[in-house]
């Protein structure tokens, strides 16, 4: 300790005065202008990790009510758990006393941080995780389901093994007290699940000889295999409800050519005569649009009198694109709040009175994959009473409007810059917008090829 010590003292008098207002100036502000693209990434540094700490103040819904303290003690906490992860922990691992200032008390995190780094080898793969995990530690410490931190690195969307799941395996990362198994294939993508003659509705019972739930939860680490595929074999144990047939098949993730159209955003098809079956992968840019076009495309053949809309793997996305579908059912109304961090001083948000009316009556179906503005447009549909709502309770992972600031080190943190309440007024973040008639998604009816959703949509729609 002496001699640490008296390093610590020459290295204070070699940097002299300048070192002192380096540690009491804040790190640089995080950027709210995205970039044309996406930037190269670097290391994630204790200055990335102070960037962030900042960000939150100035830029979350809740900043000025933040508790900084649970920010650094949430960010330390990730740092020893994944030191003892890895069998690393230290014994000088230890939080600092804050005093209650902000500034303060980042810079004696930061010495803290510093310190325990520089006792573990000179590993750049090392220190990733770690600033990671206190990088994580910091914003899940909010409790926010739309504050994120993302670094999104390895391979591409399209290096998988082929397969759309139900539950979407994120959601399980995401709020795994809120999704249930069994897991089970929506989509065949194409690659190794298409070679291996996987069929939509094949019930995955395991994952390299885990289970992907134990007692109704997901297995921690899992669904981390199919969500973020590495170059090694993934073996599969699958059971097919309508043959009762059960196997194994090892698939090996690689690059494969997507069929379009698989993984369209929107598609359109007729169905019981004069219905347009609608169904919607994300609110991205131009959706509404897109739908007006592909029912538009629908009547060229034939009377369109109703669109079953479908929103059971909707990801979410533009809340704008949401309000711009919803305004093609309705007028002249408020389809939802934007609020405060307390909800106490909320500003309607209203319809857009230029979208043309469809003219046309609506059933949504949902499910709880069915998150964010998807849980903000079905609760909409709910409020203002446009059409029945038919399948299960949607995701409630519905914070509020948020926006994407870039770090230093090229990763994107994700904070909501308000609350949202639906058109009545009520929270459907962390409860979910139930539905008006109760038909889960299983995989018995997607491998016997029925959908009794669509069948009750059909049945309400023609009364």
């Amino acid at each position: 300790m002496p001699a640490l010590l008296a390093s610590m003292i020459a290295l204070a008098g070699a940097n002299g005065a300048s070192a002192r207002q380096e540690n009491a100036a804040p790190p640089a502000a995080c950027s709210s202008d995205p970039a044309p693209m996406p930037p190269q990434l670097t290391p994630t540094t204790i200055a990335t990790i102070g960037q962030a700490y900042y960000c939150v103040f100035k830029n979350y819904v809740g900043g000025d009510q933040v508790n900084h303290r649970r920010l650094l003690a949430s960010a330390f906490a990730g740092l020893t758990e994944e030191l003892h992860r890895r069998q690393l922990d230290r014994t000088g691992a230890t939080m600092p006393a804050l005093s209650g200032n902000r500034d303060r008390d980042w810079v004696a995190f930061r010495a803290a941080y510093q310190q325990v780094i520089g006792q573990l080898p000179a590993d750049p793969t090392l220190h990733q995780a770690l600033a990671a995990a206190t990088m994580r530690g910091m914003i899940e410490s909010l409790r926010d389901n739309h504050a994120m931190w993302t670094r999104q690195e390895g391979p591409p969307p399209h290096y998988a093994i082929g397969l759309d799941l139900a539950p979407r395996a994120e959601m399980a990362s995401w709020v795994p007290n809120e999704v249930t198994g069994p897991l089970f294939i929506r989509r065949i993508l194409g690659g190794a699940a298409e070679q291996a003659g996987l069929l939509p509705g094949d019930i995955i019972t395991s994952v390299n000889d885990a289970a992907p739930f134990v007692n109704g939860k997901p297995t921690p680490g899992v669904l981390d295999w199919l969500r973020n595929p590495s170059k090694e074999p993934v073996k599969l144990g699958l059971t097919r409800p309508v043959t009762g047939r059960s196997w194994t098949a090892t698939l090996t993730p690689g690059r494969y050519e997507q069929n379009p159209d698989v993984i369209r955003n929107v598609t359109a098809r007729r169905a019981a005569g004069d219905l347009a079956h609608v169904t919607v992968g994300a609110f991205v840019p131009q959706t509404a649009n897109d739908i007006f076009r592909a029912v538009a495309d629908l009547k060229q053949s034939g009377p369109i009198n109703g669109i079953v809309l479908d929103l059971r793997r909707n990801m979410g996305g533009s809340g704008e694109e949401a309000r711009r579908l919803l305004s093609a059912f309705v007028h002249h109304k408020t389809s939802s709040y934007k609020c405060d961090y307390n909800y106490n001083n909320c500003v309607p948000e209203t319809t857009d009175d230029q979208v043309e009316l469809l003219r046309l009556r609506l059933a949504v179906l949902t499910s709880r994959d069915c998150v964010s503005a998807c849980d903000s447009f079905s609760g909409s549909v709910r409020d203002l009473g446009l059409g029945p709502i038919i399948g299960t309770r949607t995701g409630g992972f519905v914070s509020g409007l948020s926006y994407n600031y870039t770090l230093n080190d090229g990763t994107t943190l994700t904070l909501p810059r308000s609350m949202g309440l639906s058109a009545n007024r009520e929270i459907i973040n962390g409860i979910g917008v139930a539905p008006d008639h109760y038909i889960p998604f299983t995989a018995e009816d997607l491998s016997a090829g029925r959908d009794p959703a669509i069948d009750k949509a059909a049945t309400l729609l023609h009364l």
